[in-house]
């Protein structure tokens, strides 16, 4: 059996929707079924699947409770991670994006930037890269406000469509980096479970089309 952690939310139904189509049933997650339960297993008990945060998903395949994961590469970027990252998953796609009010950007340039994010780390990466001078501010809410309230010059956020940028005077000034679901495993577990880790991964790809 494999432990799989997956990511609650935006990626929880299309990494449903993958596994179904690489043959596991995972009619235990179904919403009628599930209540508030966290830990589910498919029908023919090929895999345990732990609901969890992305950021908790990195935490529990690290440290090897679970033998694999899917996570956004956007978690993984920030928060690093020694796990082996076997396939982009073709979903979930967005990108990196360096936004804010819309007709005032004036580039880099040399002056000292106020930059907003909830993905600090990445930030301060893409600025070091331009040999920028940066303060950055963390944020966990909407990002987009703090432009807006004159906090910072720019932000630095996850962008999909860019609707959510428009409708508050917005613009993307420059993209960073693409953004996917990544199935990551354990390195130990891909060792000591060999088998049943070759078999997941082929039937992942094969569903993914890769």
């Amino acid at each position: 059996m494999i432990r799989l952690a997956l990511t609650k939310g935006r990626i929880e139904a299309e990494a449903v929707k993958l596994l179904e189509s690489a043959g596991y049933d995972c009619s235990d997650m179904d919403e009628e079924k599930r209540g508030r339960r966290l830990i589910f297993h498919t029908d023919g008990g090929e895999l345990e699947i732990v609901l969890a945060k992305a950021g908790d998903v990195l935490t529990y395949v690290s440290h090897g409770v679970c033998d694999a994961g899917i996570v956004g590469s956007d978690t993984i970027a920030e928060q690093g991670s020694d796990a082996c990252e076997l396939l982009d998953l073709g979903f979930g796609r967005c990108r990196f994006a360096l936004a804010g009010k819309a007709g005032e950007w004036k580039g880099i340039g040399h002056r000292r930037l106020v930059i907003a994010s909830k993905y600090p780390n990445v930030t301060r990466r893409f600025f070091a890269r331009r040999g920028a001078d940066v303060e950055v501010v963390k944020i966990e809410g909407s990002v987009e406000l703090a432009p807006l309230l004159g906090l910072a010059d720019a932000i630095v956020d996850i962008v999909e469509t860019g609707s959510t940028l428009r409708a508050n005077g917005l613009e993307v000034y420059e993209d960073i980096a693409d953004v996917s679901a990544r199935l990551i495993f354990n390195m130990a577990s891909i060792k000591l479970k060999k088998s049943e880790t070759d078999i997941f991964v082929r039937r992942m790809r094969a569903a993914v089309g890769v």
